[in-house]
């Protein structure tokens, strides 16, 4: 439960990481950064409208159980009622 999803689209870290998961995270971060750069150019938006949007789904989509961000900035678990997300989240 070290890392988990951000508000923004990346992965972040709920406690101080070891230094192989943070490299793991980071490379894991520099292909999201790839492909919503890629993707934004495609849609007409931009990376961070396009980063954020990601973060709503992928919040969504997290198990019981996982870390994720809540928009005051702190780390939450999943339990088994939905995530509190940003509400600017479509």
């Amino acid at each position: 439960g070290q890392i988990g999803e951000q508000v923004d689209g990346y992965l972040g870290f709920a406690t101080t990481p070891t230094p192989a998961i943070r490299a793991l995270v980071e490379d894991l971060n520099i292909k999201r950064k790839a492909a919503y750069t890629e993707r934004a150019q495609a849609t007409g938006s931009t990376v961070q409208q396009f980063a954020f949007t990601s973060g709503c789904n992928l919040i969504a989509n997290t198990k019981a159980g996982e870390k994720y961000q809540a928009p005051d900035g702190g780390w939450r678990t999943r339990d088994a009622s939905p995530p509190v997300r940003d509400s600017r989240c479509p």
